[in-house]
């Protein structure tokens, strides 16, 4: 069998553009926005993504056994262990389209009535209290010292805050009534253990989230302004890909300028 080598595409199909057919805004492009408005135009506007990295496949696996797990109590309409050590008094939700909701292509969607964006989030999970309130819930994996039972303020934690405040809303402009706290099923590997021996040990922890939507309505219309704009955005103040760009191609022309001038 040959084997498969990726190449990196500069140019994508402009139907997976904004204004074309298949462009929907997505969680993760809003906090792609709010990282560096002018990547996020670039890639939306002007079909160039940034160049990928491979996938997270150990977290990858973790969602997925935890959602075959979360799926048995689902069809028995039972409280997960995890819901009986912290005291949650709710069930898996069980919904037709929960499928579609999970999937990265569909997710769950709503059309926003003054941008006239249509956005979309894939959840990992949704639990339902006895009065009928949702509770959003993600998967998390990872591997640091100590317990995980808070979020801190790193740029990472502030965007599952707003994960969730984005799933929160979606659900809510749906017609459904969702609580305010949201939790992460966090998943974390010990790595302090004296061998591998075949398998990594997990402690797993829910960590409450007090979501927040304010702030969704007013940063759509910036993305909407943004895309609609002919004029470059500014950049992200942490973002490393325009320094590089500009760095590169001052240094690329530099050597086109000494190559032609001989």
């Amino acid at each position: 069998m040959a084997e498969y080598t990726y190449k990196y595409n500069p140019n994508r199909s402009a139907d997976w553009n904004y204004g074309g057919a298949k462009w929907k805004l997505s969680r993760s492009k809003i906090d792609f926005f709010m990282e560096c408005p002018r990547c996020f135009y670039l890639d939306n506007k002007l079909g160039t993504k940034r160049p990928g990295f491979p996938s997270f496949n150990l977290n990858i696996a973790v969602d997925e056994l935890f959602k075959k797990e979360f799926d048995v109590h689902r069809v028995a309409q039972s409280r997960h262990p995890i819901m009986k050590k912290y005291d949650i008094d709710a069930v898996p939700f069980e919904h037709p389209e929960l499928d579609a909701w999970r999937d990265n292509f569909t997710g769950i969607t709503y059309t926003d009535k003054a941008t006239g964006l249509t956005v979309s989030g894939a959840v990992d999970d949704i639990w339902m209290q006895p009065d009928g309130t949702l509770i959003i819930v993600d998967y998390k994996a990872t591997s640091k010292d100590g317990k995980i039972e808070s979020l801190g303020d790193s740029p990472w934690e502030q965007q599952y805050t707003r994960q969730l405040g984005v799933y929160r809303w979606l659900l809510e402009q749906n017609g459904f009534s969702v609580s305010t706290i949201g939790y992460l099923v966090y998943a974390n590997a010990d790595k302090n253990l004296d061998a591998f021996d075949d398998k990594l040990i997990f402690e797993t922890t829910l960590v409450p989230v007090e979501t927040d939507t304010s702030w969704i309505s007013n940063t759509l219309s910036q993305i909407k302004d943004c895309l609609e704009s002919e004029q470059l955005p500014p950049s992200g103040n942490s973002c490393e890909y325009c320094p590089y760009r500009e760095a590169a191609g001052k240094k690329l022309q530099a050597v086109h300028r000494a190559n032609v001038s001989k």
